[in-house]
Order: structure tokens, then sequence, then C-alpha cells
């Protein structure tokens, strides 16, 4: 971070002026340093943070312009075609891709230690069976720091590294076993010998009448999907975890805050809106109604454009590709709610409305008919996310709380409320 200009704030109608730094960053546009805004006895407005950086970080870039995602300095298309997902984990919370040594040591400490305490299995029994996955996953991670006390002093590296690597560890057999427990299905334990990603689909889908065996193609399906919802910079449920985690709170009560912000429908339930779209246009005969309702502001479009890219995400390309090969796997091009997807996407990419609003199909477009496909809930989408997302936010948890100059999280109001006034006993109101 360098500094080599100013920016002059004058006030107090020309007669006084307060010398802000311009602050640059190693890609992204110039900041404005506003610390010492508060000297002239007055604080920025600004709803929703749109433009303001809450903090420092080393760990994501996102250019929304130019389509650009890079974790870590690298392209988000580069690590899901060449890597896998513990190895993005080991970039996200380290900096750096691990050397074959570090990489086998990393996979060992996560894939041997995803196993539950005996006693958490009794907290999911405390929920009703129709309680949703996210209700359970928030309630559960949470419970977490009631059993691993041996790692919550926060200001122990060591401790961080621990509490990074269980969560990232049990958080699939948190999301598996959410989803047993509300559909009836006995509790299953992960087996050493699968990859992460095997090893959550053994968890979801194995009973105990036979063995299950994972298809290569869905496994590697399913992690590139973790690869692309690892991280993506100051977002709502990362600003949660980092504000929680600004209190001094454990690692586990703020990556539980990260759920339950992730939970809001406009920010981790936008796969889920794409598959209740698809179920309410109903067939492929009625996609060009549709369309056309959305031209005339009658409907919504799910799953297209995004807030960040105003560009194509540059996730979705990959998505798409994931999504062909998943389809073709299990034969599923001609099924008619898939048919119905890739019409929608043939017209959003063809049509000059769309193309022109760039409302290009998006990775939550692929990643829902993905996850349909593989034979995973709806109600699992999410939970999917927060299974994804947790090594982006135990990555800024860790850098926020290693920084020397972290202070507790303070935003200020613009007040409108009633001015002073005294208060009327009841009798005389």
């Amino acid at each position: 971070m360098e500094t080599n200009r100013n920016v002059t704030l004058n006030y107090k109608e020309g007669e006084e002026a307060l010398e802000l730094p311009v602050l640059k960053g190693t890609l992204g546009p110039d900041v404005v340093d506003i610390r010492s805004f508060g000297k002239t006895g007055m604080f920025t407005f600004d709803p929703g943070f749109l433009a303001t950086a809450s903090c420092e970080s080393k760990i994501t870039f996102i250019d929304g312009d130019l389509g650009q995602l890079y974790y870590r300095g690298y392209p988000i298309e580069q690590l899901a075609e060449e890597s896998d997902f513990l190895e993005t984990c080991y970039l996200l919370l380290n900096g750096e891709l691990p050397t074959a040594e570090q990489k086998a040591d990393f996979d060992r400490k996560v894939l041997r230690h995803n196993m539950l305490h005996d006693q958490i299995l009794t907290v999911f029994k405390g929920f009703r069976r129709d309680a949703h996955p996210m209700a359970v996953m928030v309630g559960v991670v949470g419970a977490l720091s009631a059993f691993y006390h041996d790692s919550l002093d926060i200001s122990d590296a060591h401790h961080r590294e621990v509490s990074a690597h269980r969560l990232i560890a049990k958080i699939p057999n948190i999301a598996a076993q959410a989803y047993r427990y509300n559909k009836g299905l006995p509790f299953s334990y992960p087996k050493n010998g699968l990859s992460y990603a095997e090893n959550f689909l053994h968890m979801m889908f194995s009973t105990p009448c036979e063995e299950y065996k994972v298809n290569p193609v869905l496994a590697r399906a399913l992690d590139r999907i973790f690869i692309l919802h690892a991280d993506h910079e100051q977002n709502a449920s990362t600003s949660t975890v980092r504000l929680a985690g600004s209190s001094g709170a454990n690692p586990f009560a703020c990556i539980a805050a990260g759920i339950a912000c992730l939970w809001g429908p406009s920010h981790g339930g936008a796969n889920e809106a794409v598959l209740k779209m698809l179920d309410e246009i109903g067939s492929v005969e009625n996609v060009a109604e549709f369309m056309q309702g959305v031209k005339d502001k009658r409907y919504k479009l799910m799953g297209f454009g995004h807030r960040v890219y105003k560009n194509m995400d540059p996730r979705a390309a990959i998505m798409k590709q994931t999504c062909d090969e998943v389809l073709n796997e299990l034969g599923l091009h001609n099924d008619p709610k898939f048919k119905l997807a890739m019409e929608l996407e043939k017209i959003a990419l063809s049509d000059p409305y769309f193309i022109e609003r760039k409302l290009y199909p998006n990775v939550d477009f692929y990643s829902g008919i993905v996850l349909s496909a593989i034979g995973i809930p709806v109600s699992m989408f999410t939970p999917i996310f927060a299974l994804a997302r947790t090594v982006g936010w135990i990555s800024h948890w860790a850098e926020m709380i290693a920084d020397p100059a972290m202070k507790i999280g303070r935003p200020r109001q613009l007040y409108t409320g009633s001015p002073r006034r005294d208060y009327v006993a009841t009798d005389k109101r």
C-alpha cells in the first residue's frame, strides 16, 4: 500500500482544508484514506459501503468491469482448470501455492480430521426433522466452540491455524448430516481414501445397505463448484465474519455469523432461485413468453447478470463447461428441465436486449443446474455454498486478526429521529 499524492477537502465554506492521502494498491482503483476525516466534525455517508474500502487485504481481487477474479493473484480460470479445492484452500490461507510435500501434509490434516465429536451428533437431534439445513448449520457450527477449547486463543497463530483446518475439514460433514437428519437417514461417516468432494458425496448419498461408488465426473464438478465459490472479496457474509471477528469472538462463532448472513436470499440463495424460476416456467414451450415478460418487466430473470461483474462472470464459462460434462455423463441433455435451462441460455446469449444489458448467464445459473443434476435438493444449495465459502471466511478472519492495525468495527450513522424531548407522565399524555 503506497501513497504519493493527496486530495484536498475544503470545508466550512472554504475556510479550512484537510489533506487526505491517496492510497495505491497492487491492482484496482486508488483509495482515499478518510481516517482523519473526523477532524472536520463530520462523517461520511455511504449506505451499503458501496464506495468504502473497509480493510486492506491480500486475499482476493475482483475487477467487475473486466470480469476478473484472482485468488492471491491467480486467475480463477487457471485454478478451476488446473488445481483442486484443497490446494486452493492452502493458497487462500497461506498466500502461496504449496509444494508437493506441503500439499500432501495439508491434505492429510484436513482429510484425516473430518470426523465430528460424537456428542455433536446429539446437537443435530435437538432440531426438528423439517428444519432447514442452513438453520442446522448455523447452530452446529457455532456449537463447535463448545467442543474444541484447545484452539480458541485467537492471539495464538497455531490456534488460528488449527481452527482453520478444523472448520475446513468438518464443514462438509456438518452439511451432509444436516441433509441426512432432514431426510430421516442415519448419520454417515467420512471415509479415508476419498478426496474432499468424493467424501462429501459419500456422506450425502451412501447408505449402510451397500457400497456407494462415487462418479469421478460428478466429484470433479463439485470440486470446481467449491473452488469457484471459495472466496469473493468483501461481500456481505465475509464482511459479517470480519465484523464479528473484530470484537475478538472465536472463529467458530464468526463462521456461524457468516453462514447466517449467507442464508439471506439476496446473497446465498441465487442458485436456489434459478431452480425455482425453472419450475415456474414449466416447459420449453413457455420460454419465449417468459423472456418477453422479462423485457416487459413482468418477470424477474434469475441467474443472469451480476451486481459486481458488468461483463461476463469469469466463473460462468468454467461452470458452463462443467454443466455440459455433467449433463453428458448423466444423459440429461434431453431432460425437460435442463432443455428449458439451455433454451434460456440460448436466448440470453443471442437476443440484443440481453446482450446490450450484459445479462449473461452467471455462475449461479450453471451451478444450480449442476447441483440439481447430481441429485442435490434445492434446500442444500446454500449449505454447499457455505461449505465452499468457509475457507474464504476463515482466511479473511485470520488475516484480520494477524493485522496489528485491527480495530473493532464501529460504523457511524446519520441520525434522522426525534430531537431531544422530555418525558411526559402517563396521565398527562
